[in-house]
């Protein structure tokens, strides 16, 4: 927690919010001894110019220590919230940077969690720390040096009141803490089933589950519910325990020091401003005993976020990248194989093809056959294991990652929609695109059909989509990614949704596409329509490579492809192909 607020506070506003803090206090402390003086030396003697002096005084003071009190309020407050947005900001640089392994390793819901609700936590404290938790020891420390000087014996009571209070800030604290802790992991449980229901509610009310939803979310809301009643329950009884404490302390001083009165050894007005310093003494030990109780929570938070700070990418730049000059003319995978964290098997195993300008691969295989983790390879959204994948000639590990992001273009397998516009979505692919190229786009992605009819570039894309059917998002990914201006163009299934007439329309003017034509294509599929145009087809089966080569060589060569053929052609088609069903 101290490690973020020495990275995020700043010097000069925390110390005007300690100095103005330091007059307020000490305005605070001035007060009963002001009123000590208006007793004894005033009202006991008559003395009408001294009280009116003094009460000048007295308002002077109030005047200055409600002055350090504002501007220490506002010193605090707009640190801890700028402390806030800093924290939040770091925290979604370094997820939006973050390589999927470890965004996997912590998950959606945490993430949202640590960003928001944890930070939260932070900023209440840190405001509390520049306010209570400063204000209370020099308070503590001033009014039992005030009282000391009042009366020395008196501040005797002090020993009993105080162990008192220590003991009973303790029990709560070891009650508080540990449920302090639980409480953060039990709002993530929360977050991540709301999520989930909010993402899936179409599959819930399909399959008719939305009873056994309700009840888990209701099982976790009542486990976090309960938690933070005995947390906060336990924390309740600290004020009422402490007044009662408190209460009896004011009666020991008033029985003690009326004796004192009485035997002539100590002024009314001495009394009157000891009640005042011992009221401080055990407010400020009650206000310093609440906020040690948030510190858990607080740091708790704060152990969360560095967590996430503090994680290092396994997908980083070269300290000196390789500049590639004009445009790619080659791909190739070199003996490249992956294997996922934990995992007992490779998922990729000694994958080799090479493909140059102008060139098509399509890879096909059948579900876990490492078609999608071959393709996030090449952009380094994932990193080999071993062997290298090189555009150009040059590995793309020696390239920085903005370098070879920028050099290609996927659509991934889902395809993944911002809320916004269709125009605002196409400017993800090229920011400084046209309404001219993107209806461009649009057209060859088979889109502006739609499009236009909903409303055209400006019509409303709702969070991920869903306003769209299943072949519409693919086509309107697939044009930011047909947009972009790259050398290598990345179709992750992206076709799976399409109809087989616009599937082909598609294929077609991508082929047709000038600006396209040199461009390298890599396109995953399952139908065997969509790849047979291919300059070379990469056949898959759990990770490992059983087939290379155009269509004509693979009908010809290849057991795995015939296989495939036969799952999904006619027998008319078949014999078409020189294969009998």
């Amino acid at each position: 927690m101290f490690k973020i607020g020495k990275k995020y506070l700043q010097l000069g506003p925390v110390s005007l919010a300690i100095l103005f803090l330091i007059v307020q206090v000490m305005a605070d402390l001035s007060l009963p001894t002001i009123t000590s003086k208006i007793i004894n030396d005033g009202i006991a003697k008559g003395n009408i110019p001294f009280i009116w002096h003094m009460g000048g005084l007295m308002l002077a003071i109030v005047f200055i220590g409600l002055s350090g009190a504002i501007l220490n309020v506002f010193f605090a407050s707009t640190q801890s919230q700028r402390l806030g947005k800093k924290v939040r900001q770091a925290l979604f640089n370094k997820v939006t940077y973050l390589d999927n392994d470890n965004v996997e390793k912590f998950g959606d819901a945490t993430l949202i969690t640590r960003t928001t609700n944890d930070v939260t936590q932070l900023q209440n404290v840190f405001q509390t720390a520049l306010r209570m938790m400063m204000m209370s020891p020099l308070l503590f420390v001033g009014a039992f040096i005030m009282a000391w000087r009042l009366d020395q014996k008196l501040t005797l009571v002090f020993a009993v009141a105080l162990p008192l209070l220590a003991i009973v800030t303790l029990i709560n604290m070891r009650i508080s803490i540990p449920r302090f802790r639980v409480m953060q992991d039990k709002v993530d449980r929360i977050n991540l089933l709301f999520q989930q229901g909010l993402t899936g509610v179409r599959v819930v009310r399909a399959f008719n589950r939305d009873g056994y939803e309700v009840n888990k979310f209701d099982d976790a809301n009542r486990d976090l519910t309960h938690n933070a009643q005995v947390v906060f329950t336990t924390v309740a009884m600290l004020s009422p325990l402490m007044t009662v404490i408190l209460s009896f302390t004011n009666i020991g001083i008033v029985w003690f020091g009326a004796k004192l009165i009485g035997a002539h050894l100590m002024p009314v007005g001495n009394l009157v401003a000891f009640l005042t310093y011992a009221t401080q003494i055990l407010m400020s030990f009650m206000q310093l005993s609440m906020v040690m109780v948030m510190i858990p929570r607080a740091q708790a938070s704060a152990s969360r976020i560095n967590e996430v700070l503090s994680l290092k990418n396994s997908i980083t730049d070269p300290t000196k990248a390789t500049a590639l000059t004009g445009q790619a003319s080659s791909l190739a995978f070199n003996d490249v194989s992956y294997c996922f964290a934990g995992a007992k098997r490779a998922a990729l195993e000694q994958v080799n093809f090479s493909l140059k300008a102008g060139q098509t691969l399509a890879i096909i295989g059948g579900t876990g056959a490492g078609k999608s983790t071959l393709v996030n390879l090449i952009p380094r959204l994932i990193d080999v294991t071993s062997g290298v994948i090189s555009l150009d000639g040059v590995d793309n590990k020696d390239l920085a990652q903005a370098e070879l992001h920028e050099r290609v273009a996927i659509t991934q397998q889902k395809a993944v929609l911002f809320s916004g516009t269709v125009r605002s979505n196409l400017l993800f692919g090229q920011p400084e695109a046209n309404d001219q190229q993107m209806w461009a786009a649009l057209r060859l992605a088979q889109a502006d059909d739609f499009v236009q009819e909903q409303g055209g570039l400006d019509m409303k894309v709702e969070q991920g989509g869903a306003n769209f059917s299943g072949g519409q998002r693919q086509r309107l990914a697939i044009a930011r990614t047909l947009i972009k201006q790259a050398d290598v163009y990345i179709f992750d299934d992206s076709f799976s949704a399409l109809d087989f007439k616009t599937d082909v329309k598609l294929r077609q003017a991508i082929q047709h596409e000038q600006r396209l034509a040199q461009a390298i294509k890599v396109i995953v599929a399952q139908r065997i329509a969509t790849v047979i145009d291919a300059d070379q087809i990469l056949i898959l089966e759990h990770g490992r490579v059983v087939g290379l080569g155009s269509h004509r060589d693979l009908v010809n060569d290849n057991a795995a492809y015939r296989a495939i053929m036969r799952s999904q052609l006619s027998e008319a088609d078949l014999k078409e192909v020189g294969l009998n069903a």
